[in-house]
């Protein structure tokens, strides 16, 4: 086991940084974005910049001021209203707007949509989730919400929930995601899953018949472990003698110790010395210090690749909390909470704390407040395959020695006892249950099964297809139709997916609609012409995705 002893950049460093940053950021817009695109050869033009907290929130509330207008032009029906979510600057000045939706006064599952307008402020493009019209002829339920409330508590039981409650009465909704659009209940069910991952079962019923319409995982999981990030940096706060894992230079994120409990904030890591943990399970401060290197090295990924200013894009850090429950072998991003969580593996042995996996976590917090993919599905495929994807962008980013990037996901845990990765990248059914390819019946597998048909596309977009070794792991890619993929590098196909996530992708966004978004995504950086946009047609065919 690699010793885990830390250093940190002293409070004065962190103030000094922070000050630096705002002086940088007081301009509204930087060029990080656009000096990325420079660097990789896509064109400036469509490359996202980074904005300033008073550049987006001056942005957001002028779309908000502006909303009426646009649900007009855009032909919404007068009963329709939109609420502005978030919203992404091009370098050219266009202006990518997401918005949700209400149907008088009720919220439209569904009913998100993301409009593309000029730096003149013309309209050039509306991504829908749906686009059946919003027309109901009664808003009175023939069922009630007590009765709505009940199936879904037998719903969360008969999965294996246990303390099964519904955390909330049942609100009133219109469901647009699929079918006719028509007046439902939402129930949100909390207790614990079967596994001891806390629960947030969002059932979906007909307020008219009683019929489950869909349900869906409102707390989103993933797999990893640690040891191995070695001697690291860390960034905490000095408060009298003590020191905190507060991190005052990105948004203040914290790491907390919940001792084994599962409830709560738990205790913020503090002590009288600034070295955190020992490489050993049995100092409670070593987990802690993975999960805030984990996510540091998170916050700069997203800063330095896309220009992003934390997970929401307004500069909040989330916070962390190491130790929950008793041998859970898991690990959860929550976004009612904005904070990761980490079990400390089976016998309390293997913190799953690694930099994989703080990645994937923190990315399911940046899909949560961009596309907003639903958990289940194809959509939830993709939303588990964009947090590998971006975990895989973490790993090599932070270029750490003790762990360097590869395509495989949590090869550090050895979850299953024999030394093999949870997930493969390069060929995703190497691990016995994972999608090489899309089929009519992927949608119906466990989203972290689902997910390989879009993690195997990225690997072949960034590496291509057949025999290589990179960092001194092997791999074989094979393709569905026998064909040769030449890929086009990491940084470019990481480029793509964000741009396509942030702009493209909305909750319903299913395989289909993900290679419709990479490419629009690929002919705005690239052009439609280029060799990149061609990649993406190629890589997407080779996973039957067509």
């Amino acid at each position: 086991m690699t010793p885990h002893s830390t250093r940190h950049q002293r409070t004065a460093l962190a103030v000094a940084t922070a000050v630096a940053a705002a002086a940088v950021l007081s301009t509204g817009l930087t060029s990080t974005a656009t000096a990325q695109a420079a660097a990789d050869g896509s064109h400036h033009a469509a490359a996202p910049v980074a904005l300033s907290a008073a550049a987006r929130t001056g942005l957001i509330q002028k779309a908000q001021t502006e909303a009426a207008e646009t649900a007009q032009k855009i032909g919404l029906g007068a009963k329709e209203k939109l609420i502005v979510k978030d919203v992404v600057r091009d370098a050219d000045g266009t202006v990518h707007t997401r918005y949700e939706r209400t149907y008088a006064g009720l919220p439209v599952l569904g009913g998100d949509l993301v409009v593309h307008t000029t730096k003149s402020g013309t309209t050039k493009g509306v991504t829908r989730a749906t686009q059946a019209r919003l027309q109901l002829a009664s808003l009175r339920p023939q069922i009630a919400a007590a009765t709505a409330e009940k199936q879904a508590l037998r719903t969360a039981t008969a999965a294996g929930s246990a303390k099964t409650t519904a955390d909330q009465a049942p609100r009133k909704v219109i469901w647009a995601a699929s079918g006719k659009p028509v007046l439902a209940y939402e129930t949100i069910v909390g207790g614990l899953q079967d596994d001891g991952t806390p629960n947030q079962l969002h059932i979906i019923t007909d307020a008219a018949t009683g019929k489950k319409l869909f349900q869906y995982q409102g707390i989103e999981t993933g797999v990893g472990n640690t040891h191995y990030s070695g001697k690291v940096d860390l960034t905490t706060t000095q408060s009298g003698s003590n020191y905190t894992l507060t991190d005052a230079s990105r948004g203040g994120h914290k790491t907390y110790n919940l001792d084994h409990g599962t409830s709560g904030t738990g205790t913020l890591l503090s002590q009288s010395s600034d070295t955190w943990g020992d490489g050993t399970v049995s100092n409670a401060a070593t987990a802690a210090a993975d999960a805030a290197y984990g996510a540091q090295e998170t916050w700069d990924f997203y800063k330095k690749t896309f220009g992003r200013n934390g997970i929401k894009n307004d500069g909040v850090g989330a916070y962390s909390r190491v130790h929950y429950g008793n041998a859970y072998v898991n690990a959860f991003w929550d976004d009612s909470c904005f904070c990761m969580t980490y079990g400390d593996g089976s016998n309390n042995t293997d913190p799953l704390t690694s930099l994989d996996v703080a990645g994937h976590e923190m990315s399911h917090g940046v899909t949560a407040n961009t596309a907003g993919l639903e958990y289940t599905g194809e959509s939830g495929g993709l939303n588990e395959a964009t947090s590998d994807i971006f975990g895989t962008g973490v790993e090599f980013y932070a270029n750490n020695p003790s762990d360097p990037g590869d395509y495989l996901i949590g090869e550090k845990i050895n979850i299953n006892g024999d030394g093999k990765p949870l997930r493969y990248m390069d060929k995703p059914s190497k691990d016995g249950g994972s999608a090489d390819y899309w089929s009519s019946s992927v949608g119906n597998l466990d989203v972290h099964y689902s997910s390989g048909v879009a993690n195997h596309f990225f690997y072949l977009l960034s590496e291509g297809s057949g025999a290589k070794t990179i960092n001194g792991v092997s791999y074989d890619s094979p393709t569905h139709d026998g064909s040769t993929v030449t890929g086009i590098g990491r940084d470019k196909a990481l480029q793509l997916w964000y741009k396509a996530l942030t702009t493209y992708y909305t909750s319903t966004t299913d395989y289909g609609g993900a290679r419709k978004g990479t490419l629009s995504a690929a002919a705005e950086l690239y052009g439609s012409s280029s060799a990149e946009y061609k990649a993406v047609a190629a890589a997407w065919s080779a996973v039957n995705v067509s």
